[in-house]
C-alpha cells in the first residue's frame, strides 16, 4: 500500500547561498559552508530523491515510479512522462543575487539534446527588507537590443525588477529572463530539468576556483521571450480556510491553502500525484491506515495518485502549496 512519502533533502552549496535553510527551516547541511538550494523531490540524473520513512524507506523516487507506475503518479501522468517523474521541488536561500538567466522550452532543449525545458514558479516564504527579484523585461525588447545590452554590460537597465514579500507568487514560463534577488527564501516548483543559460553573473569570482562562472550568452539568445507583459506577479486571493488557485500551466497546477481548521481533501478527480509543500506553520497529514505525516515549514510530502483522501490537521495557522500535473 502506498502512503504519503517524504524524502531525504539533497543540499547544494552555492556561490550565492546562505544560512536560512538551517536558521529558518531547521535543516542541518553540514559540512557544507552554506546552502543555496535543498532539493526536496527530484528525479534529476545524479540527484534522485530517496524515501526517508516508512516501509519504502531507502527506495529512490525513480525505483518507485518504475515499480508503481500510474498507481504512484497517475495513469494520465504515466502515459505522458513514462518513468520520468515530471516535477522538481526546491527551497532556495538567496544570500546574494543569483545570476541573470533563462531556461529553454521543451522544443529547444530537445533540439539541443539537453533534456527538457524548464517552466517554474516561486512562492516567497521570507524576505529581508527591500528584497527584490527580476522577472522579464521592463519594456519591449528586440533581439538586437538585447544582444547589444549584454555586450555593453547594460542588461540590468532593461530588466523588470519587482519588490517581493511573503506570500508573493511569480510564474516563470520557459523563455522568461529572471533572477532571484538577495534576501529571499522561497519554494520553487519546476519541470524536472537542470538546464539553465546564465546570461550575467555580476562579475563574481568563485572562491574555490578563482574563476568567473561560465556564461551561456549565445545559447540564451534563441531561448528568450523578448515581449513585455503588463503583470509579472501572479494575482490570487489570499483567503483563509479555502484552497485558492495561484498558477495553472501545462506542466503543473498550484493552489495555496491558508488554513487554521482541519480540512479533508478529496483527490479522486485528479489523475495525478499531489505534492504538499509547507511554506508556513505546521500540520499533520492523515491518510488512513495509520499513516500520519507531520510537516513543518520547509518540508513536503508526495501523495500518491492511489491515495484518494487526506485530512490536513493544522497546528495553528499554516500555509501549504498543493501542486499536481493537470
Amino acid at each position: 500500500m502506498l502512503y504519503p512519502l517524504t524524502f531525504e533533502p539533497i543540499f547544494k552549496d552555492k556561490i550565492w547561498g546562505g544560512q536560512k535553510i538551517k536558521t529558518v527551516l531547521g535543516k542541518e547541511f553540514a559540512p557544507l559552508p552554506n546552502c543555496g538550494e535543498t532539493w526536496e523531490v527530484s528525479d534529476v540524473e545524479g540527484n534522485v530523491s530517496v524515501v526517508k520513512e516508512g516501509s519504502l524507506q531507502g527506495k529512490s523516487l525513480r525505483e518507485l515510479v518504475e515499480q508503481y507506475k500510474g498507481e504512484l503518479v497517475g495513469e494520465h501522468v504515466y502515459e505522458q512522462y513514462g518513468n520520468r517523474f515530471p516535477l522538481l521541488i526546491k527551497f532556495i536561500d538567496a544570500n546574494d543575487d543569483l545570476s541573470i538567466q533563462v531556461h529553454p522550452n521543451d522544443e529547444l532543449a530537445k533540439e539541443r539534446q539537453s533534456g527538457y525545458g524548464k517552466t517554474e514558479m516561486w512562492y516567497i516564504m521570507q524576505a529581508d527588507e527591500g528584497a527584490k527579484l527580476n522577472s522579464g523585461f521592463n519594456r519591449e525588447v528586440t533581439k538586437d537590443e538585447y544582444v547589444k545590452a549584454v555586450a555593453d554590460n547594460t542588461i540590468q537597465d532593461i530588466l523588470n525588477i519587482e519588490p517581493a514579500g511573503p506570500g508573493d507568487v511569480f510564474f516563470l514560463p520557459a523563455g522568461r529572463v529572471h533572477y532571484i534577488g538577495k534576501g529571499l527564501l522561497l519554494a520553487e516548483i519546476q519541470q524536472t530539468s537542470d538546464t539553465t543559460y546564465r546570461i550575467y553573473d555580476f562579475d563574481r569570482v568563485d572562491a574555490t576556483t578563482g574563476q568567473k562562472r561560465e556564461l551561456h550568452t549565445e545559447l540564451a539568445v534563441d531561448a528568450i521571450d523578448y515581449h513585455h507583459y503588463d503583470h509579472y506577479k501572479s494575482q490570487y486571493d489570499k483567503k483563509l480556510n479555502e484552497s485558492v488557485n495561484a498558477v495553472t500551466s501545462d506542466y503543473f497546477v498550484t493552489n495555496v491553502l491558508n488554513f487554521n481548521e482541519e480540512v479533508e481533501h478529496d483527490y479522486t478527480h485528479i489523475d495525478s500525484f499531489v505534492i504538499l509543500i509547507c511554506v508556513a506553520g505546521a500540520l499533520t497529514i492523515k491518510a488512513g491506515g495509520g499513516y500520519d505525516v507531520p510537516l513543518k515549514m520547509g518540508q513536503c510530502a508526495l501523495i500518491p495518485a492511489s491515495v484518494d483522501n487526506v485530512t490536513l490537521v493544522p497546528d495553528g495557522d499554516m500555509t501549504v502549496l498543493e501542486t499536481y500535473v493537470p
